[in-house]
């Protein structure tokens, strides 16, 4: 798809110095020395040649054509540049200047102009303000960075031109091969989309590798990158806020939301591994690269020493793996082969004698066990360890159907074995928890992988209902849509709302009451108070009319006193609900990736400990349920201390039906559920309280096959 930019038999470029230490010097010295087998013309109006290669004043004066073009001429000069390497049959340029969008108006406009003359030549465009790339493929090193990295499975995207020397620096240390190395800068053209896409169906990548700073279209990265984490793996560090998450919100949701979550939930749906920061980047890349998948996340540990086994065993647990324990026939075996002192559970523990034949026999034993789907080899140096002579015995008996990760701990006495490990394509960490770490995200990535097909239900509803509410305010220009219509809204798509309605006085309050029953509870109703709580707007538990009567005028002299500018429009009286587990429910809308589904516990939970998960809508039974058991929380849900378990069902058809609802109504940017009480399986979960916010713009979609309406929305 480009291969003008990665395979290029010819590259022009622009800007090309005799003096060393200049850009353009440096990309023509490192094209020779990376052994370019294509044509190299520097072009320079001052130089006639440039490191033994002529040198023309002008590209017009080369009688061949020029498949790529590299600009590092001063800004003033670039739009003229590329218009010189199109003339000359280029199909791509790359454009390390600088100067452009990074240093404000100025250089953002000249940018536009830049990104619109590439497109109407017909040339794609890699940057401006990036260092180039790299293709160990064809050994060429378009770019300025100081070193050549080996060639092997690895490529890496990056909006950091700094951070591409930083990983072309530590690729080397650890003798890490890439494939391609892709610096795209201001990414006015090509940007992270079309390069997963290019790099999904390259042959020579096995694992693409990005740093992210931020992601122009997220409709388009969700799709590209989830059809790329199809095929290979896709690993990707993201750093930066966005507006999405400085924007002021009025909901719980829209206030535990952010970027950090949009941008985690949208790598959550399209299978993308998120790196939490630069080591681990390369802890994950170097275990997809090297090692096969895990069929599961049952982990077998071996060590030599009691305290590293104890921490890869916590770093498990602690991640989500399963220790498991080695089946009856495997610990005889391992007992016949080790000696009387040594540990046979797991971790496996060979103890601190243990010479590489002994260590090699019980990897192989755990390797042949069906019950072990990855194994952590933790290695400290004894004088009997010998090192190099383990990782080489390692790599014989390694099988290749099941992930081996290593962590040979130390310094000096491991560093041939560090290296010989590499060559071997056997990962090795300097600590277990990294190992762990790494054999979590292949464990993850074969989950996805390996889902079950994606079927989004779809509910009977009834969007006439929807449609009136959300038309009416719109014509009252009213954003905030309070409890009584939210809930409206919600029965609309089969929630379960408690018998009730707005009283204007307290005689119409007791009128409403006595017609549902007491118990009831009454809150106030206003469109511009959110929190109804802080203004005691809400008593419960009102049993009879004299309660209900003294509690709505008490309320109403209390709001007005703490709110005057509010409008109200009433007391919500409504019957009293049953006990059960408070859940919170909630939707915001993220610029980039739509609608973000959020579900928690309520109170303490949602409030301090900000234990809650996004998911981005529309989603699946199955990610509905995932969304529960992502929780720290969820252990409660299932019954703690001998209470009995929720209807986990409820909460996650709930859910799936949010997620219809804000999908067929793109008007909606915030809903909360606060708090959705659910109780034992038999009984019949209920929305307590309700808000949703609706768009600046508000547009209503009225459809002409929507149910009849079947009850008249109050206004």
């Amino acid at each position: 798809m480009l291969d003008a930019l990665f395979s290029p038999s010819s590259v022009a470029v622009f800007g090309a110095s005799r003096e060393p230490g200049k850009v353009g010097h440096e990309v023509v010295a490192n094209l020779l020395k990376s052994g370019y087998r294509g044509r190299i013309i520097p072009v320079n109006p001052k130089a006639t040649e440039v490191l033994g290669l002529k040198c023309y004043s002008d590209l017009s004066q080369y009688s061949g054509t020029v498949d790529l073009g590299i600009i590092v001429v001063p800004p003033p000069a670039v739009l003229s540049a590329v218009e010189n390497a199109a003339r000359a049959g280029a199909r791509a340029v790359i454009v390390i200047t600088a100067g452009f969008k990074e240093i404000g108006p100025e250089g953002a406009a000249r940018e536009r102009e830049l990104a619109n003359l590439c497109r109407s030549l017909g040339v794609r465009l890699l940057g401006p303000n990036c260092i180039g790339l790299i293709n160990t493929e064809n050994q060429m090193n378009a770019t300025f960075a100081p070193q050549m990295p080996l060639p092997g499975k690895i490529s890496v995207i990056s909006q950091s031109g700094a951070l591409c020397v930083a990983i072309l620096d530590m690729a080397l240390q650890r003798r890490m091969g890439l494939a391609k190395v892709i610096s795209f800068g201001n990414k006015a053209d090509l940007d992270e989309v079309d390069l997963l896409q290019a790099l999904a169906e390259d042959r020579q990548t096995g694992v693409v590798v990005g740093y992210l700073e931020s992601i122009n279209e997220g409709d388009e990265f969700l799709r590209v990158a989830e059809q790329t984490a199809n095929v290979k793996p896709v690993v990707i560090l993201k750093v930066g806020v966005t507006q999405a998450g400085a924007k002021a919100a009025s909901s719980h949701t829209g206030s535990l939301a952010g970027a950090d979550m949009a941008y985690g939930a949208a790598f959550k749906r399209s299978g993308v591994v998120r790196a939490e920061n630069f080591e681990a980047l390369f802890d994950y890349a170097l275990a997809f690269a090297m090692q096969p998948l895990p069929a599961g996340p049952r982990v077998a540990i071996i060590t030599n020493a009691g305290g590293p086994g104890i921490m890869a065993s916590d770093a498990a647990e602690m991640a989500g793996l399963r220790m498991i324990t080695p089946s009856v026939g495997t610990r005889e075996k391992l007992r016949a082969c080790l000696p009387p002192t040594a540990a046979v559970g797991n971790p496996v523990d060979v103890i601190g004698d243990a010479d590489p034949d002994r260590y090699a026999q019980a990897f192989e034993i755990l390797q042949d066990d069906p019950d072990v789907d990855g194994i952590v080899v933790v290695v400290t140096p004894q004088n009997m360890t010998q090192p190099l002579r383990l990782a080489e015995r390692l790599a014989q008996a390694h099988q290749g159907k099941k992930p081996v990760l290593a962590a040979f701990l130390g310094g000096h006495e491991m560093e041939a074995a560090h290296a010989r490990l590499m060559e071997l394509n056997i990962p090795n960490y300097p600590s277990p928890e990294r190992a762990v770490g790494a054999l979590k995200a292949m464990c993850d990535y074969y989950a996805w992988r390996h889902r079950p097909p994606r079927v989004v239900a779809r509910f009977p509803v009834n969007r006439r209902r929807v449609d009136r509410v959300i038309a009416w305010h719109a014509r009252m220009g009213i954003r905030q849509v309070g409890e009584v219509e939210a809930k409206e809204i919600l029965r609309a798509y089969n929630f379960n709302i408690l018998p009730g309605g707005l009283a204007e006085t307290a005689d119409q309050a007791v009128e409403i009451a006595e017609r549902i029953g007491y118990p009831v509870v009454l809150k106030i109703s206003s469109p511009d108070i959110i929190h109804k709580s802080d203004f005691g707007g809400v008593r419960i538990n009102l049993a009879n009319s004299e309660q209900l009567r003294d509690a709505f005028d008490l309320m109403m002299l209390r709001v007005q006193r703490r709110a005057p500018q509010a409008r109200i429009r009433g007391g919500y009286v409504e019957k009293m609900g049953s006990r059960g587990r408070e859940v919170i429910l909630g939707m915001t809308r993220d610029p980039q990736f739509g609608p973000m589904l959020m579900f928690g516990l309520g109170g303490i939970f949602v409030e301090v400990m900000k234990d809650v998960t996004f998911y981005l809508a529309p989603i699946t039974a199955e990610e509905a349920m995932q969304m529960l058991k992502s929780t720290r929380s969820y252990a409660l849900l299932q019954g703690a201390r001998g209470q009995a378990p929720v209807d986990m069902d409820a909460i996650a058809t709930s859910l799936q039906r949010i997620s219809q609802l804000v999908t067929d109504y793109p008007q909606i940017v915030e809903l909360d559920i606060n708090p959705f009480i659910v109780g034992e399986v038999g009984t019949e979960a209920y929305v307590a309280d309700a808000r949703i916010t609706l768009a600046e713009s508000v547009v209503t979609s009225v459809g002409s096959d929507h149910e009849d309406e079947t009850r008249t929305v109050r206004s």
